[in-house]
């Protein structure tokens, strides 16, 4: 981890070179792996993720999973209060975030109904 905090992800960390975009599941949760991401929400009150600003897309199925555990262990509300997310150029996030909530959340509902 390059950060001196260790509740911040940065994902400036886990571009691909040159790369303007995050993208697929896959990519998804290698950063999140490799960021430590749960153990960071286990271990911390609040997580900062940090959006480079050189990014121009972030797909719902990056974001989907790697945030999966904590949104389907905390639900909507609780990982909004606990993670906050700081974009350092002009690329709006929230789209692509709360579309990947809403198919966690989709998906552990059906799976709680079954």
């Amino acid at each position: 981890m390059k950060n001196a905090h260790r509740n911040i992800i940065d994902l400036e960390d886990f571009r691909v070179k040159d790369s303007k975009v995050f993208t697929g599941r896959d990519r998804g949760e290698k950063v999140r792996i490799e960021s430590h991401l749960d153990d960071i929400a286990e271990n911390f009150d609040s997580v900062i993720v940090i959006i480079p600003d050189t990014i121009y897309s972030i797909n719902p199925s990056f974001f989907e999973e790697l945030f999966v555990n904590a949104i389907s262990k905390l639900g909507k509300e609780k990982f909004l209060n606990k993670f906050s997310f700081e974009s350092k150029g002009t690329y709006n996030f929230q789209k692509p975030l709360n579309e990947a909530i809403y198919r966690i959340l989709r998906k552990h509902t059906a799976l709680d109904k079954k």
